[in-house]
């Protein structure tokens, strides 16, 4: 058992500045530098004071159902635990394509540092991908409380016509839920009574599209398909307004699978060149067609030299 630890972003400076020997001074960090003080904070607890075990990432075997799986990356993702510190150890630009995303996952995974809600949005994509069955898109919330304004985001999940999320939260109920929710609707409505049990109001929800599954892809994310303001909105309105959602992410998912995987191959196998033994044919008619061509040329030349024009070769 580890000692239970009151840590403070002072206190965690000034622990890693002792341990490098350096003055304990107030900084301001970078995303890189925060990120290499991160690093380095995390080697010196592991190695000199404390032997702090890494999350191990979840390796699933072909009988897992999906549920468990689920179940399996968010524990993961809670291992990781919430970064409390104030400094944010990976920048994330939300305009990044989708390929760049997946390999800061990758270098969470490798770091083990503690994350915040986006950064287990992005976890949770890299996690789930090629998973069978299984849609992602991202939920935005922002919520009101004695007069201030909060924002959070998780994953959705879409299985076999269920909704759940995955996610990073300090509160327990504000970032897993299991696919169970029968509608959009119910799941906005699970996270709003999750947020009046924390004295909070919910206000807005922004709802993104379907995630591709090609961690290659250099499409970007499209964080906010639908902005729903709940001030404005009656509960029938944003039912109707959740369902045509819902139809958009269906319809996107239909129509990806009817665009063939790639129409420029095809294309290049319809315009190859004809076989060798088969062009001598139309190679002899293409000289006498240039033949032709070469003479009309030569008439046109001659037409407009006639008129006084002088042509230089």
């Amino acid at each position: 058992m580890l000692p239970e630890l009151a840590c403070t972003h002072s206190s965690v400076l000034a622990m890693l500045c002792s341990c490098l020997h350096e003055p304990a001074k107030p900084i301001h960090f970078l995303a890189a530098d925060a990120l290499d003080i991160g690093v380095r904070m995390n080697l010196i607890l592991r190695v000199c004071c404390f032997q702090i075990p890494t999350p191990c990432v979840p390796t699933f075997q072909l009988s897992t159902l999906v549920p468990d799986r689920l179940e399996a990356i968010q524990r993961y993702t809670r291992e990781l635990q919430y970064n409390h510190t104030g400094t944010q150890f990976f920048e994330i630009k939300k305009n990044r394509p989708l390929t760049g995303l997946m390999d800061l996952a990758r270098e969470m995974i490798r770091e083990s540092l503690p994350i915040k809600c986006l950064e287990a949005v992005i976890l949770g994509i890299y996690l789930t991908n090629g998973m069978a069955g299984v849609e992602r898109f991202p939920i935005s919330f922002k919520t009101q409380f004695s007069g201030s304004s909060f924002r959070h985001i998780v994953l959705g999940i879409h299985y076999a016509g269920r909704f759940g999320s995955l996610g990073m939260s300090r509160r327990e109920d504000l970032m897993f839920k299991p696919p169970v929710c029968r509608t959009l609707l119910d799941l906005v409505l699970e996270f709003e009574g999750s947020y009046r049990r924390c004295w909070h109001s919910l206000k807005k929800v922004k709802i993104g599209q379907y995630v591709s599954h090609d961690p290659h892809s250099v499409e970007q994310i499209e964080w906010k398909h639908s902005v729903l303001d709940l001030d404005r909105l009656s509960r029938d309105e944003l039912r109707r307004e959740l369902e045509r959602h819902a139809r958009d992410m269906r319809l996107k998912v239909l129509k990806g699978a009817a665009v063939p995987s790639s129409p420029t191959r095809e294309r290049r196998k319809d315009t190859s060149s004809p076989q060798r033994s088969q062009s001598s044919p139309h190679r002899r008619n293409g000289r006498s067609e240039r033949r032709s061509s070469g003479e009309k040329k030569a008439t046109e030349q001659k037409s407009v030299n006639d008129v006084g024009y002088q042509i230089r070769v």
